[in-house]
């Protein structure tokens, strides 16, 4: 059997970032750090910095007084900055720069007056911190339908913005169904999804031409490694996402000639290891590595850890 690994796959320079700053932080201050929300999402990246000492927490009062704390890769709204603040919390902030850059394009559009459309899944951790970052009227649209249910007259003056990690078709069809429904729109196109999700999501159409079977690296709340896994159903192959290698199943390699492999931006390439081995254990392989972009992105650390 082929095993074709896609390239770019795994982790990004945003959660490279994320973890490392977790990682100095322990190392500066010793066990109980504490991280607000997965600092990145994959259980084994949380697990392992949970080993190191890590304690990870979904809000601020759980954090005793003092101790450093951590945002997540995600960014938070502006009330736990403002909550942080209040009780004094050593703060390091690990939200992701591309993140940030769509919080000041939104606070900018919503200065000069406009309705800010923010393209995205409601509940997401990255959709709540910007929602809660951007000052005046922002409403959540997923998708063309509802945007074509929004109640606004069809002269209100518009901005979009777009969660980084969506499907470069959807925010299209998304930004698209806004400039049609409305005739006073600005925006950033699909410039706010992250290169590195638009990297992932390029190289697995590519790999989804040449294989039977997609496997995709990462967990089940990732944002980008779920549009992965739709993008490989979308090109019509047998695509699975999975956490790691104990969630294979034999059955789903029958008369399979080529399996092809990625990982979402936040999956360690120990676990798409794990599955090259995992395979390896039921026939015969061939790994070969696509070709394709080789990532150089990388994103300076905050002063707090240097």
């Amino acid at each position: 059997m082929r095993v074709l690994l896609a390239q770019p796959r795994g982790f990004c320079a945003g959660v490279q970032r994320a973890i490392a700053i977790v990682e100095r932080a322990i190392d500066r201050h010793g066990p109980g750090v504490h991280v607000r929300h997965e600092i990145v999402h994959n259980r084994h990246v949380v697990e392992s910095l949970a080993d190191r000492g890590a304690v990870f927490v979904e809000e601020l009062d759980a954090v005793p007084d003092g101790a450093v704390t951590i945002f997540s890769a995600h960014g938070v709204p502006r009330r736990v900055e403002q909550e942080a603040a209040r009780r004094r919390l050593p703060v390091i902030d690990a939200t992701c720069p591309l993140v940030s850059r769509v919080h000041v394009e939104g606070r900018r559009y919503a200065a000069d007056g406009r309705v800010v459309l923010l393209i995205g899944h409601p509940g997401h951790p990255e959709v709540i911190g910007s929602l809660g970052q951007i000052e005046g009227r922002v409403l959540v649209v997923s998708d063309a339908g509802d945007v074509a249910k929004l109640d606004l007259p069809r002269d209100t003056p518009i901005a979009f913005v777009t969660q980084t990690t969506l499907s470069v078709d959807d925010t299209r069809a998304a930004i698209a169904a806004i400039h049609e429904r409305f005739s006073d729109v600005v925006g950033p196109g699909t410039n706010d999804i992250c290169y590195a999700t638009q990297n992932r999501q390029a190289a697995l159409r590519t790999l989804a031409a040449e294989v039977d079977v997609l496997l995709v690296v990462g967990a089940a709340n990732s944002s980008n490694s779920n549009r992965l896994r739709e993008i490989g159903l979308d090109c019509g192959v047998q695509t699975h996402l999975i956490p790691d290698a104990t969630a294979l199943r034999p059955e789903w390699f029958e008369g399979a000639a080529t399996v092809g492999i990625t990982a979402g931006a936040s999956a360690p390439e120990a676990l798409v290891q794990g599955v090259v081995n995992a395979l390896s254990a039921w026939a015969d392989i061939a790994v070969e590595e696509q070709a394709g972009i080789v990532e150089t992105v990388r994103f300076r650390l905050p002063a707090a850890v240097l």
